[in-house]
């Protein structure tokens, strides 16, 4: 007997495993492409131009599904909260990095697993704490609490970015509003197809972030540097772009538990690549705080397939 779907997927085989850590590679990395970025573009320009991509790619996906983009009763609404839930998070996610480094952003903004499970057991009740999501909320709060009073910045080394309190603070809290984007478009997926839903929460998203930036950034375009503009394009192209297509792909053969185990290597991937690419210190704690909340993760994500398994 089918039960929500899962004994009906397929069991993930080489090749998925592979795609889903590609998925989680590009993913860890985009804490990086907004550094290289940020060094020729001011923060929420930045994620003009990524969603901007990433619209313009949706719109190809919508006529490639055959999908209707006219949106319908009821639809605007939706979509303009979901626009401006994109905005809020997004712009306080690049101007976190601009504050911190990108190893700290990639430890930290996964902590939004947490706050979906908090959210989803006092407020929406829709899924429930149990011993092993606790451990894993401990565990990850000990990470988090070591990266910022513990991993601080060391003067003698030199960096392309050091991290700060503030910055790493406002990455918490642009993770805590992930979540709540997160949840509202799992709500908002009842009444609007999923790529009608993120082409119009992108296109209403970038004119947010347009109208800020034009009202209260200073650009200067002469600067665009070669690594800004394949920052700019690894996350409109391979982030907002690449990555909704090959998760589309995985969720026709898999269960939604089934990717979401290999979601806690997303933190690792974003440290290595910010220690390869940005010269980010690799300290001890650093490790440490990324292990903790990796580990959290897992603990959190193998719970639900391991109730769909003895269900």
């Amino acid at each position: 007997m089918k039960q929500d779907g899962y004994q009906a997927a397929q069991p993930l085989d080489t090749r998925s495993i592979a795609i889903v850590l590609l998925t989680s590679a590009l993913w860890g990395g985009t804490p990086v492409a907004v550094s290289f970025a940020a060094a020729s573009l001011p923060p929420v320009a930045i994620a003009a131009v990524r969603f901007l991509l990433g619209a313009i790619f949706m719109l190809g996906w919508c006529w490639y599904s055959r999908t209707p983009i006219k949106l319908g009763p009821g639809q605007l609404k939706v979509s303009l909260v979901a626009g401006f839930l994109l905005f809020v998070q997004i712009a306080s996610f690049n101007v976190s990095i601009e504050w911190s480094n990108s190893s700290h952003a990639s430890i930290l903004i996964n902590t939004f697993v947490f706050w979906v499970l908090a959210i989803e057991h006092f407020v929406t009740k829709t899924d429930r704490l149990t011993t092993r999501k606790i451990v894993g909320l401990v565990v990850a709060s000990i990470g988090v609490l070591a990266m910022l009073t513990i991993d601080k910045p060391d003067e003698s080394v030199q960096a392309a970015d050091q991290p700060s309190l503030t910055g790493d603070l406002l990455m918490v809290l642009s993770a805590f509003l992930l979540s709540i984007r997160i949840v509202f478009l799992k709500y908002a997926l009842k009444h609007i197809e999923p790529g009608k839903l993120i082409l119009w929460h992108d296109v209403f998203g970038v004119a947010m972030f347009a109208a800020y930036s034009l009202l209260f950034e200073q650009m200067v375009l002469d600067g665009l540097s070669l690594p800004a503009m394949l920052g700019l394009a690894y996350q409109g192209i391979l982030v907002a772009g690449l990555c909704f297509a090959l998760q589309a792909h995985l969720l026709r053969k898999h269960s939604a538990s089934q990717i979401s185990i290999f979601s806690f290597s997303t933190p690792l991937f974003g440290v290595l690549l910010a220690a390869t690419f940005r010269d980010d210190p690799l300290s001890t704690w650093l490790f440490v705080s990324g292990a903790c909340i990796a580990g959290g993760i897992y603990l959190v994500s193998t719970q639900r397939r391991e109730a769909k398994v003895n269900e």
